[in-house]
């Protein structure tokens, strides 16, 4: 398998969790999303994701080459075709609260605050981003950690890891780069903190990226 992300993509972080969890290998092929305009808008990266987006994530399957992007339709593909160890609970009700959870995240902030959104702020509204970003970011953990609470265990589902947990950890760096104050998402923290002690996400990390810029 072949993963095409970028080292803070978010959704690229996601998948790297799904992998790690679940004990998959891959190669991770870095796509710079500020470089000249952008490695994601390249016709060579286009051809692979019409919507010029990461992740991508390539892989062979039934004797065919595949091409799959958008995180959560590339985490129902390796839970399916992996099903262990699980990323989704038994029970139909946490099983669909899980993806409720994660979608809020998915769709409910991230539209609002990827690069390609701050990129129009900046360059053609000729505005800081920053205050857009704050705004809607806090108002979706705001959802979150309301809807979280009903189900939280160490986890956003009781005592095991789930999609909620792949979407929601990422989430919160996002909102640490840009100062928010997390004080009134106390379950979000706990889940955050939580999840930062296992392999998975301690592999996944951006910081261990090998794109991320190196200090020193």
């Amino acid at each position: 398998m072949r993963l095409y992300g970028f080292w803070r993509s978010s959704a690229t972080w996601r998948v790297r969790i799904a992998l790690a969890h679940k004990n998959l290998p891959y190669e991770y092929l870095p796509v710079d999303l500020r470089k000249d305009g952008g490695e994601q808008n390249a016709p060579a990266f286009r051809e692979k994701n019409p919507m010029g987006r990461v992740p991508v994530l390539e892989l062979d399957l039934d004797g065919k080459t595949r091409l799959l992007s958008e995180s959560m339709a590339i985490l129902e593909l390796l839970e399916e075709r992996w099903p262990e160890p699980p990323l989704l609970p038994r029970a139909a009700f946490l099983r669909a609260r899980s993806r409720q959870l994660a979608m809020l995240v998915v769709s409910g902030i991230q539209p609002l605050q990827n690069t390609g959104v701050q990129l129009y702020i900046e360059n053609e509204l000729r505005v800081d981003a920053t205050p857009w970003i704050r705004h809607w970011v806090s108002s979706g953990l705001a959802a979150t950690e309301t809807l979280a609470r009903e189900t939280a265990g160490t986890f956003a589902i009781g005592d095991d890891v789930s999609f909620a947990d792949l979407c929601i950890v990422p989430q919160l760096y996002f909102a640490r780069r840009f100062a928010i104050d997390l004080t009134p998402y106390p379950t979000l923290a706990g889940i955050d903190e939580a999840c930062a002690k296992l392999p998975a996400f301690e592999a996944a990390h951006a910081k261990n990226m090998p794109d991320a810029p190196q200090s020193g």
